[in-house]
């Protein structure tokens, strides 16, 4: 009876493995097409694992290597809104369990790139990407908006990542990475452009690009008197690298690329920037209105050091005027900013105007 059952436990541990590696890799190696319908298997999160620590074993941080002119895109289509993922985004980010049944109020901005995560992994792992994907920090970041974002759960929606462009750098180099997410009727809705940094391990000298930042920085408005600025002081638990990036994800890689980076020498132990930024536009939203980021709107992001954690921080945001491009013309915007409670070292600052 003894050896029935180790035979029996046996052939169902094969079958199991036969099946992951049917489904989750070798379907996934035989899908080559950058369009895919989002009712057919996408690249398994195995198979993108794989390939993720592949190249990220193969390959120097920092280096860009050469062109192999394939154009790095892929594009999802006939997608479709998945609430319980939304409700888990909207908990973690700061907009409450009931965000997504409030009247009057538009899907959080930061959301449709939780969509193109999955995408975005398959740019990171992709043969034509030129760059260490391990590593890779969020630098800067625009998000933009034509319709309101709800326009998504009206039916049926496409998703597309790709790649801009890259640059060298004091640091390193960048890459420019495109989220955007359209209407069923093919009207853009949302788009997130991405700067990340993959930096040079024998770079040991990053003042002379601090003071790059800090000069672009210093164009930003300069910050009001105290009555007319709003401070928020939150505090930041030591789960929330893991906790808020398993939220975000729902299901990705974050954990997986997460340790590996770590094993690598390519991460700490910091909580996620787009956590970051969804936490400081739901402090907006609560103490502005709606209005403040209602559709169409354009944000521009600079961060400019990693959150820490366990730790408080304080959200700042104020009204200013900002030229309009050549026209003398002055609109109002919103500047916000993100600081650390201990020494107020400023970790995001970003401006918030109409397109």
């Amino acid at each position: 009876m003894g050896n029935l059952q180790s035979c029996v436990v046996a052939s169902l541990t094969a079958a199991s493995a036969l099946h992951i590696f049917y489904t989750q890799i070798y379907c996934s190696y035989k899908l080559k097409s950058t369009v895919v319908n989002y009712n057919d298997r996408t690249p398994g999160f195995v198979f993108l694992f794989i390939k993720y620590m592949i190249r990220a074993l193969s390959r120097s941080p920092g280096h860009l290597y050469a062109d192999t002119n394939e154009c790095v895109s892929y594009t999802v289509t006939d997608c479709r809104m998945q609430p319980l993922l939304l409700r888990r985004f909207c908990r973690a980010a700061g907009y409450g369990w009931d965000y997504p049944d409030s009247e009057g109020r538009d899907l959080p901005l930061c959301f449709p790139e939780i969509l193109c995560l999955r995408l975005l992994l398959m740019v990171l792992s992709a043969g034509g990407f030129r760059l260490n994907p391990a590593g890779l920090i969020r630098v800067r970041q625009s998000v933009k908006t034509w319709q309101p974002v709800d326009e998504l759960k009206k039916g049926p929606f496409t998703l597309r990542a790709r790649v801009l462009g890259y640059r060298r750098v004091d640091a390193g180099a960048e890459v420019d990475i495109s989220l955007a997410a359209a209407s069923r009727a093919g009207c853009p809705v949302w788009e997130s452009v991405l700067t990340l940094l993959s930096r040079n391990k024998r770079h040991t000298a990053p003042r002379p690009l601090a003071q790059e930042e800090i000069k672009v920085l210093n164009s930003l408005p300069v910050c009001p008197p105290p009555d007319t600025m709003k401070r928020v002081e939150i505090r930041v638990p030591g789960t929330a690298g893991l906790r808020h990036g398993w939220c975000f994800s729902g299901c990705s890689l974050y954990g997986p690329l997460t340790l590996a980076a770590g094993l690598l020498g390519c991460c700490i132990w910091t909580s996620p920037s787009l956590w970051m930024l969804s936490v400081c536009l739901a402090e907006v939203e609560k103490h502005r209105g709606v209005e403040v980021i209602k559709s169409p709107i354009n944000i521009t992001v600079r961060f400019q050091e990693p959150l820490l954690v366990p730790n408080k921080v304080i959200i700042k945001f104020w009204r200013t005027l900002t030229e309009d491009g050549p026209s003398p013309e002055r609109q109002e915007s919103l500047t916000f900013q993100v600081e650390q409670n201990t020494d107020n070292i400023t970790l995001m600052e970003g401006l918030i105007s109409r397109t």
